[in-house]
């Protein structure tokens, strides 16, 4: 790749932020990142990452994009005490109380901590030649004349260092990853351009989390349970394998249904979850980490794509542009595929590079939003408009889910678009549409939905221990023993 100038700023140092610098490499002599806080030398929680203490979901494009850019690197996740299994075949997915039949689909998935995610990037962006860090400092402002932003103010230390002198950091392009609470959007507005409009989505989530200890015969050796909310029960968790053989524990609900902080507190609330497995793990052993807890307020996207004047010089990306529901585990893979497109548009010039990105970004993001939203908005809680066009399409994507509980096939669809590998269009393709349409008739036999089933008095195997032909009675009662 050519190279585009001289020196790019990056405004934050999460992983948009990471990934974003990374990509600039190609193109550019001198990268620099800056962040407000002390980043630490070691796998550790950080104040600039809310989130980090609590499960964390890398889908399979995500980790694809990842492992392009840094080659090896899940190896190297392993190597530091990462568990990896099939998508399908080694994760317990629940969705709208079904089960997804579980069997092996060669999508590898990948379980560790937030911390241990961004530690390892970030070690691999900082051993890049072209890549200097400036942290903690504080930005204080875009520095602009003529329509064009040509670097960055700040000062260095943490946010207490107020009076520390301020420093200059020319650049050719500056890249706000700073996530939701982004001041870009003001910043416009203060000079003389339009802000940009918002969507939002009030899911009001609060949820908590625990760290506890792993043990071998764990969910008889799954990595993952991920439990979604359904209409009958509006709570949702979900349990990872992570490194230190533990397991990352979370669950919560929406407006107003909050996990509590107390152990017995937690433990009950969990009963309430569509599926037993993460009241089963919390049961009967002591936390080693926990509690945390958190409030995501509202699903965010602002539309800089619909700007028809914007500075030159300047990107937005990451959760800066959209902020997801966390419970999709969307945000990592979208910020990863719009550093891709960042480095297609350098690689090819453009003197219109801020339109073109938003205008490419907002594919991607359009894909993720539509189906977080759709999942979000079949909750009677989230309020919202549900449009004829959205409820049609979660009828017929509750029939997948529903389908794919006794057919792998159709679940292994389903975790593709999930995984944002494959459009949501592929669920309408002929075939599955048809398997779909057999799977009802044998799925008309297993009654209602596992959030609205008594427990079962007897353990029930997985479904992936089954023949085929037993599929359907798998799924008479998916609540069962861990």
């Amino acid at each position: 790749m050519a190279r585009t100038g001289q020196r790019a700023v990056v405004v934050g140092a999460s992983m948009s932020g990471l990934l974003t610098a990374r990509v600039l490499t190609e193109a550019f002599d001198r990268v620099t990142v800056v962040d407000r806080d002390e980043l630490p030398g070691e796998v550790a929680a950080r104040r600039g990452v809310p989130q980090g203490r609590h499960p964390h979901g890398l889908l399979a494009r995500g980790r694809e994009i990842l492992e392009e850019l840094f080659p090896g690197l899940t190896s190297e996740l392993v190597e530091h005490g990462a568990a990896i299994g099939d998508m399908q075949g080694d994760a317990r997915w629940y969705t709208d109380g079904h089960l997804l039949r579980q069997s092996p689909i060669g999508m590898q998935a990948v379980a560790l901590s937030r911390p241990l995610l961004e530690e390892r990037v970030r070690a691999r962006v900082l051993a890049l030649p072209e890549v200097e860090l400036v942290a903690p400092a504080q930005l204080v402002d875009l520095v602009a004349a003529d329509g064009r932003v040509s670097g960055v103010r700040v000062h260095r230390g943490g946010a207490t260092a107020g009076g520390a002198d301020e420093e200059l950091l020319p650049a050719d392009l500056v890249v706000d990853a700073t996530g939701r609470g982004s001041h870009t959007p003001a910043w416009l507005g203060s000079h003389g351009f339009d802000r940009p409009a918002e969507s939002r989505i009030e899911v009001d989530l609060r949820y908590t989390s625990w760290v506890v200890p792993r043990y071998d015969g764990d969910l008889d050796g799954d990595r993952a349970c991920l439990v979604g909310a359904t209409v009958a029960r509006q709570r949702f968790g979900a349990a990872l394998a992570i490194e230190g053989n533990r397991w990352i524990i979370g669950a919560g609900g929406y407006h107003g249904d909050t996990a509590p902080t107390d152990l017995a507190g937690f433990r009950a609330f969990a009963t309430g979850l569509p599926a037993p497995e993460i009241a089963q793990l919390m049961a009967d052993r002591e936390p080693v980490g926990g509690p945390w807890s958190y409030h995501f307020v509202s699903s965010t996207r602002r539309h800089y794509e619909r700007l028809t004047r914007f500075p030159r010089g300047l990107v937005v990306t990451g959760d800066a542009v959209s902020s997801f529901n966390p419970v999709y585990g969307q945000g990592i893979t979208v910020a990863a595929a719009e550093a891709l497109v960042l480095r297609d548009l350098l690689a090819v010039g453009s003197d219109d590079l801020a339109r073109q990105f938003f205008r490419r970004a907002a594919r991607l993001v359009d894909v993720a939003w539509d189906m977080a939203a759709g999942g979000d908005l079949r909750l009677p809680a989230v309020p919202g408009p549900r449009p004829a066009r959205m409820r049609l399409v979660n009828a017929y994507v509750s029939r997948v889910q529903a389908a794919a509980a006794v057919d792998p096939e159709v679940g292994a669809a389903f975790l593709r678009v999930a995984n944002l590998i494959d459009p949501p269009e592929s669920l309408l393709r002929p075939r599955l549409g048809t398997k779909v349409l057999l799977a009802q008739r044998r799925t008309a036999q297993v009654g209602p939905s596992a959030a609205d089933r008594p427990e079962p008095t007897v353990r029930v195997p997985r479904p992936r221990d089954l023949p085929r032909s037993e599929s359907a009675t798998a799924t008479e009662h998916p609540r069962r023993e861990a």
